[in-house]
């Protein structure tokens, strides 16, 4: 079979360091491609190259054939790439005028407009229409990852490059995205799935690359590799990739914070009720639910990055102020926040180590050569070595910038730590480690508690003491891990641990 896309022996080099080095691959029409690997391993680096996009300074050799200006990207962090100034509907219309300009003017509008929603239902967005209307900034991740695949698909991509495109997202939804790349294919289109999520590479990819430190250790057809891998690093992909073990966590002890009657809006919307929730220290509490169920906006009121909400929130028993720019530094300490995307969360011209030091400094007080020291030991004690902490974000792969930002939260001693799905779009092996470093946390640190945020029930299961299932910005559900998990009450979190458990 022909391919549409062709790379061969590509080659890039940074700093003197290749981070891709002798890799190949053929990208076939109606066929779907993986690459997976560890974080840092050369995925996108690889996917990009498809674009004849490259790492600044970057010296590249190699061939790399694809069709010119054919090429769609859905990169793991989307909001990257939507302007924030403009709706959604005023996006994806730009894209559908430049694909009917043949019609006669006076059809145009309106076929641009069914382009856009026939798109926006291939990319699995429901009500479209409501979203048309809103902001990149008013939609949550998933969302935003679908308006994206849906600008590839105005675009008339013969090639899809798909960039962790489950990244962040409930069972629900990946099944849906699954299903919505399969059918991309069956159009013809060739799809380059670079992930971490074994479960949509089984279900989805006709051939899979493995890749370890930039090199293709283990390539073939999905139904060879995974019941017979050769290479060890493959092996042990797969075999992390089990479920997570429960580990003996901390009683919980006294109430540190408390929500009562928190209704969050976007605009005039409303799109959070939560009556009442409370965290103990030493506590997981881990808040699921679908894309756009609301879980992010609850974080994002907690940490005060969300003013538009009404109800009452306690830290210790003390109002806490609903925005960032009323709390004081006390209170900022005590409410900590790790980003999904940790690669936006730092500032790309500063070394990482200046940046988490500078949390020790500003909330604490702490003298500057005292917060670089404690900056280095909380890093190495994560798993990152003080050579690595000393460079800048780019020249850190996701699982490694995940972690100093982790730090970054720490230093600031915390009484609430809110971990926004910090181990998405992370390969199995960097997200095992991540979940045993947040485990032994609670267990040193009895004053801390976690909020989780994620829709991986597999990681509420290992780390959270209780659970609260949100559907539709609805708090459905709420509490002990075993009981939601074993003799869950509410049809949705049913659903939930049905599609979960039948890993697509």
């Amino acid at each position: 079979m022909n391919a549409v896309a062709e790379i061969r022996d590509l080659r890039v080099e940074v700093d003197g360091r290749a981070i891709v080095d002798g890799v190949s691959l053929r990208v076939t029409a109606g066929k779907v491609t993986a690459l997976v690997g560890a974080s840092g391993s050369g995925k996108t680096t690889t996917g990009l190259a498809l674009l004849g996009e490259y790492p600044a300074g970057a010296r590249v050799t190699g061939e790399v054939r694809a069709p010119d200006g054919l090429v769609g990207y859905v990169p793991q962090h989307p909001g990257a790439v939507l302007n924030p100034a403009r709706p959604v509907g005023a996006l994806l219309r730009d894209i559908a005028r430049t694909r009917v300009r043949a019609l006669p003017r006076p059809e145009r509008r309106a076929a641009a407009h069914q382009r856009v929603l026939r798109a926006l239902s291939l990319a699995q967005l429901p009500d479209p229409e409501a979203v048309l209307r809103r902001y990149p900034h008013q939609l949550s991740g998933g969302q935003q990852q679908r308006v994206v695949l849906a600008q590839a698909l105005l675009l008339g991509a013969r090639v899809v490059v798909a960039d962790e495109p489950t990244t962040g997202q409930d069972a629900l939804t990946k099944r849906r995205v699954v299903e919505q790349l399969a059918a991309v294919a069956r159009q013809g289109i060739a799809v380059v799935l670079l992930s971490h999520d074994l479960d949509v590479v089984r279900a989805l990819a006709d051939e899979v690359l493995v890749l370890r430190d930039g090199r293709v250790v283990e390539s073939g057809p999905v139904d060879r590799l995974w019941p017979a891998p050769r290479h060890p690093w493959t092996a042990e992909l797969l075999a992390a990739d089990g479920p997570a073990e429960r580990t003996g966590l901390p009683d919980a002890g006294e109430e540190v914070l408390r929500v009562r009657g928190l209704t969050a809006r976007h605009g005039r919307t409303t799109v959070l009720r939560t009556p009442a929730l409370a965290l103990r220290a030493g506590e997981c509490l881990a808040v699921v639910g679908r894309s756009g169920s609301g879980k992010t906006t609850l974080a994002r009121c907690l940490a005060g990055l969300h003013r538009g909400h009404d109800g009452e929130l306690l830290l210790e028993g003390a109002p806490l102020p609903r925005s960032l720019r009323d709390r004081t530094r006390a209170q900022l300490a005590a409410v900590q926040y790790v980003f999904q995307d940790a690669r936006a969360a730092f500032d790309e011209h500063r070394p990482v180590l200046a940046q988490v030091a500078r949390t020790a400094v500003r909330l604490r007080g702490a003298a500057e050569a005292d917060a670089l020291a404690e900056a280095v030991a909380t890093m190495t004690g994560l798993g990152l070595t003080e050579r690595q902490v000393r460079r800048g974000p780019a020249r850190l792969s996701g699982g490694e910038l995940q972690r100093a930002a982790l730090a970054r939260a720490l230093l600031a001693r915390p009484r609430v730590l809110i971990c926004d799905e910090i181990t998405s779009g992370l390969d199995t092996v960097t997200r095992r480690g991540i979940l045993d470093t947040l485990a032994g946390l609670l267990r040193e640190r009895r004053d801390l508690s976690l909020v989780l945020i994620t829709h991986d029930l597999g990681t509420a299961a290992a780390l959270a003491a209780r659970i609260a299932v949100l559907d539709g910005g609805e708090v459905v559900e709420e509490g002990p891990a075993q009981r939601v998990l074993g003799s869950p009450e509410h049809p949705f979190t049913v659903s939930l641990l049905k599609t979960a458990l039948h890993r697509f």
